[in-house]
């Protein structure tokens, strides 16, 4: 059998893979006039490129090829199980972030290249431990306090949830991802457990403010990971399980939050809390490897001293002192705060909105539900009213797992029809710009979640005989909002490409801001209004100004993406060649699956 293969120069030919021979070594083989060396292991073989000058290494192709005449290069079957083989493995001892060398998933040079097992594995977990934090918003809703003092405290979780990523986003561009992931759930797990043993109100609510804020991090964070290992391509459906983490979370844990409570007391909130983030830390510890890229610091030519220079005085060491006191100062109260100054550039601005909206809504709808079915003519118990949350869960549910594939689709058809690819490489590879993300899918959601929460409030005053209308609207609401969350994450990752944590944390400070005056804000203004003219007028505004916002990015999406580069020094290089004829478009597009089939397999 023979896999087809090409030189740098273009040049197709073959390898053959021959049978197995009985003992270790290498075996020459030919792909045109290109020639080189098999080095095998137990395990697999790679290519070793013998053309003169180079001496690289590329994986051809994956074969038990054994031969009596060389040694074998040895390779382990554990970190083999998780990387490709031609993706170097870091040694335990170099590993980045704390207690990195304890890694089961080895740290590799190049995060992109990890099996999709592997990184469907990374995706799983940090969407895990990305619902922590919510879950909090919603177990407050099971104290034993009056709803104005209850959403007030939600109010104020959300603020602390809003503000710590951005210091978190911040340390993990140069601490890395790791060390913010075992240092914040640390302090989770810690803040949780005083939350159980609170001796009063007072304390129970500073502890779980300050447990939301550190176990916030992977709100911004992890959606730095997701940029870390996934290609744009593939991003949008891996954007899309990840955001399942803090939407399920306020959704599920009031059915949690009450059954515990109803049960054991609200102690049991906090100490299922505690139990929950210790095991995400264990997972944490043992399966999530420092992703974030590895930014060799330039070396400074080195100079001879000068020998007339005064030597250091006691006056300039103090002034040193003092220098590197009010660096460091700035380092951890003021640049964190800097993210915000993206919200200059239109798309940023916009795509922030247009999310921070959406989930405003969102938070006015739970409000709605605790308050709606609490009250006559339903008088549900807490289990029963956390049973109403699980409509729209399923809405997430269903959104991340077509939304995120549609999204991939419409980014790559859209990048097809502008006849946008690179020719210097065979087959030309796509070339991928965050506005081709927003298609039909953004259209239907900036109108689906908006008409879905004015169904909504109109039908859940009917009583228990039009209840399945509620449901079903509040399970578009979450089909919609869900596909706006996912696109405009993966965007901010994509507009800001060199620090995508960064774009993330600006998103979750104002959506979560505006969350916390929804909080404030929806139970007086149901006891003024009404539910249904609330549900109107949010959805009302929610549709003219998200349809509005769509508008703009699509209309100059594009010069002001180029603008915000230039502006912040983006490596990005967009190849225009042209229009292509149909037949051209459909072959390239037939061998860009060929080959992302291929590589889908290699990895796996």
């Amino acid at each position: 059998m023979a896999v087809g293969s090409s030189d740098e120069n273009g040049r197709s030919g073959s390898v053959a893979k021959p049978d197995r021979p009985s003992s270790p070594g290498q075996e020459e083989f030919e792909v045109g006039s290109h020639t080189g060396t098999s080095i095998s292991t137990d395990e697999e073989a790679v290519i070793v490129d013998d053309v003169p000058g180079q001496g690289g290494i590329g994986l051809s192709h994956r074969e038990n090829v054994l031969s009596p005449t060389q040694p074998t290069q040895t390779r382990s079957r554990r970190s083999s199980s998780f990387v490709r083989p031609n993706n170097p493995i870091v040694p335990r001892s170099q590993r980045r972030g704390l207690f990195g060398r304890f890694t089961i998933i080895p740290e590799v040079e190049t995060p992109l290249e990890y099996k999709r097992g592997t990184k469907w594995t990374i995706t799983a977990v940090v969407a895990l431990a990305a619902a922590g934090a919510p879950m909090g918003s919603g177990i407050f809703l099971q104290l034993n306090a009056t709803t104005t003092i209850t959403n007030l405290t939600v109010a104020m979780y959300m603020l602390a949830m809003s503000i710590f990523p951005l210091w978190w986003s911040s340390f993990s561009e140069t601490l890395g991802r790791r060390t913010i992931y075992i240092i914040s759930f640390t302090m989770f797990v810690v803040f949780s457990a005083l939350s159980a043993i609170s001796v009063n109100i007072s304390m129970l609510i500073v502890m779980r403010i300050l447990g939301g804020g550190a176990s916030a991090s992977v709100q911004a964070v992890g959606a730095g990971t997701i940029a870390d290992i996934w290609e744009p391509a593939e991003r949008g459906r891996a954007m899309g399980l990840f955001y399942l983490g803090p939407l399920i979370g306020p959704l599920i844990s009031p059915l949690t939050g009450g059954s515990l409570s109803g049960a054991f007391g609200w102690r049991s909130t906090m100490w299922f809390l505690t139990i929950y983030g210790g095991v995400m830390l264990l997972m944490i510890f043992f399966c999530l490897p420092e992703t974030l890229a590895n930014k060799k610091p330039a070396t400074a030519p080195i100079s001879s001293p000068d020998p007339t220079a005064n030597p250091l005085t006691r006056v300039t060491t103090t002034a040193k002192s003092i220098k590197s006191a009010a660096s460091t100062i700035k380092r951890f109260l003021w640049d964190p705060l800097t993210v915000l100054a993206y919200l200059r550039y239109p798309p940023v601005l916009i795509s922030v909105y247009s999310a921070s909206v959406a989930f405003g809504s969102l938070f006015v709808l739970n409000i709605s539900i605790q308050s709606t079915y609490s009250t006559p003519p339903y008088n549900f118990t807490s289990t029963i009213i956390g049973c109403m949350y699980l409509a729209p869960s399923l809405g997430y549910i269903t959104a991340s797992t077509v939304g995120g594939r549609w999204l991939d689709h419409i980014m790559k058809r859209e990048a097809l029809r502008a006849g946008r690819f690179d020719d210097r490489v065979n087959p030309p590879k796509l070339i991928y710009l965050p506005e081709d993300r927003m298609g039909e899918n953004m259209w239907l959601a900036a109108s689906l979640y908006p008409l879905s929460l004015i169904v909504y409030g109109f039908t859940a005053s009917l009583g228990l005989k039009y209840i399945a209308a509620p449901a079903i609207a509040t399970f578009l609401f979450g089909v919609g909002s869900m596909l706006v969350f996912g696109a405009v994450t993966t965007m901010l990752t994509e507009f800001m490409p060199q620090r995508s944590s960064s774009g993330v944390a600006v998103n979750n400070f104002v959506r979560n801001f505006v969350s916390c005056v929804g909080a404030i804000l929806a139970q007086p203004l149901i006891d003024a209004m009404g539910n249904r003219w609330l549900c109107l007028m949010v959805g009302l505004f929610a549709w003219i100004t998200g349809n509005g916002a769509i508008f703009l990015l699509k209309r100059r999406g594009e010069k002001w993406r180029r603008e915000m580069d230039e502006a912040l020094g983006n490596n990005v290089k967009v190849v225009h060649h042209g229009q292509r004829s149909n037949e051209e478009l459909g072959q390239m597009d037939g061998d860009i699956r060929l080959e992302e089939m291929c590589d889908k397999e290699d990895k796996q």
